[in-house]
C-alpha cells in the first residue's frame, strides 16, 4: 500500500469517528452477508447502502435493530438486522 493510499485511509477513518462520535481503534469484530433476497437499498445520512450478497465488516453491534458497518469501498454506515445473514 503505498503512502497515499494509507493516509486517505486514516483520513476516512477519522471522518467515520467524527460522524458516528466513535472512540478507540476501529476492529472488525465479523464479517456478515447481506440477504441475497433483499432488495437493494440506498444509503441516507447515517446509513449504508445495501447490495444483495455483498459481504460487510461488522464494526459494532449497536442495537437490537442495527449493526454498525464498513463495506468493500471503507464507507461506514448502520444496516438493518434483519437483512444480515451471518457467515
Amino acid at each position: 500500500m503505498t503512502l497515499k493510499a494509507c493516509k486517505k485511509e486514516e483520513k476516512m477513518d477519522r471522518g467515520f469517528q467524527k460522524k458516528f462520535k466513535f472512540e478507540g481503534s476501529i476492529t472488525v469484530l465479523t464479517q456478515m452477508m447481506v440477504d441475497p433476497a433483499a432488495t437493494e437499498k440506498r444509503g441516507g445520512a447515517k446509513n449504508l447502502p445495501l447490495r444483495p450478497g455483498e459481504i460487510l465488516d461488522v464494526i459494532q453491534f449497536t442495537n437490537q435493530e442495527q449493526i454498525l458497518c464498513r463495506n468493500s469501498q471503507r464507507r461506514y454506515g448502520y444496516v438493518p438486522r434483519a437483512v444480515m445473514l451471518p457467515l
